[in-house]
């Protein structure tokens, strides 16, 4: 018979060795994964309290990119930590883009500088970050845009829709994805949102082929209806098929008849 003194010491050896299989395993994972070893570390610690924190459930996935093919993600804006919830889907970079006083603020620059964050100039075309954000989608990335172009705060669903999404994904030949996001804490500040417990749900939609319109993203009327018809997909993801659409500084219409079926400022 062992004594209790050796089972304790054999008990402690497993479960050193238990542990250190468990981070080889996840030393090798990570390795595999398309992120540094920051963005890794960041990846863990929001999905910690992507699960635990706001318990957040997913419905839906992002398709697998290429190296020939990225895609664009709009979805719509009810809190500061949108991106966190969307970027539980796995361990991948989604490149948002972000109004660049957030990204020189001294407390968010570092953090959005390791998360791919494309700085942009809020109200005007910013001609390098629609650039950067292009190179990115040809290189099979993800970018992320927030049509509304800030935090809804209000009742409405959606506020007016931008077309910066459009435009990108034509000047890019990629599809877009709608995503929608229910639920997430809000209470007025970028870090208290950090500590309220909530229940989040995320809803991924199927890709939006837009090959139909290559070539056409000189078409205003191609563009307004496009920035409707993402509209309307993440609408519909929220349960809300019968959503008007609204362009910022435009008037409210819905979609041609014949495109029911197809489900200068960049941000």
């Amino acid at each position: 018979m062992l004594s209790a003194k050796t089972c304790d010491i054999l008990a402690l050896c497993a479960l050193a060795a238990i542990g250190s299989l468990a981070a080889v395993r996840v030393m090798l994972m990570m390795r595999k994964w398309p992120i540094t070893p920051l963005q890794s570390f960041l990846f863990a610690v929001n999905y910690t309290l992507g699960r635990v924190l706001w318990r957040t459930t997913i419905h839906g996935r992002l398709p697998r990119t290429g190296a020939d093919r990225g895609a664009v993600i709009v979805c719509n804006h009810r809190c500061p930590l949108d991106p966190s919830f969307i970027a539980l889907t796995g361990p991948r970079v989604i490149h948002w883009m972000v109004a660049r006083e957030y990204c020189d603020y001294f407390w968010f620059r570092g953090l959005l500088k390791a998360c791919g964050a494309i700085p942009v100039k809020r109200g005007e075309t910013d001609t390098a970050a629609a650039k950067e954000a292009i190179r990115l989608l040809q290189r099979g990335e993800l970018v992320g845009i927030f049509p509304e172009g800030r935090i809804n705060t209000t009742e409405r669903l959606l506020l007016p829709g931008r077309p910066g999404a459009a435009l990108l994904a034509l000047k890019a030949r990629v599809p877009v994805i709608p995503c929608y996001i229910d639920g997430a804490p809000y209470d007025g500040t970028t870090l208290g949102c950090l500590t309220m417990p909530a229940r989040v749900r995320l809803i991924i939609g199927n890709p939006i082929d837009l090959s139909r319109y290559y070539a056409r993203e000189g078409e205003r009327k191609v563009i307004d209806e496009l920035s409707r018809r993402f509209l309307c997909a993440i609408a519909q993801l929220a349960g809300r098929p019968d959503y008007r659409p609204e362009l910022a500084g435009r008037s409210a219409n819905t979609l041609p008849a014949n495109d029911e079926n197809d489900s200068r400022q960049w941000n």
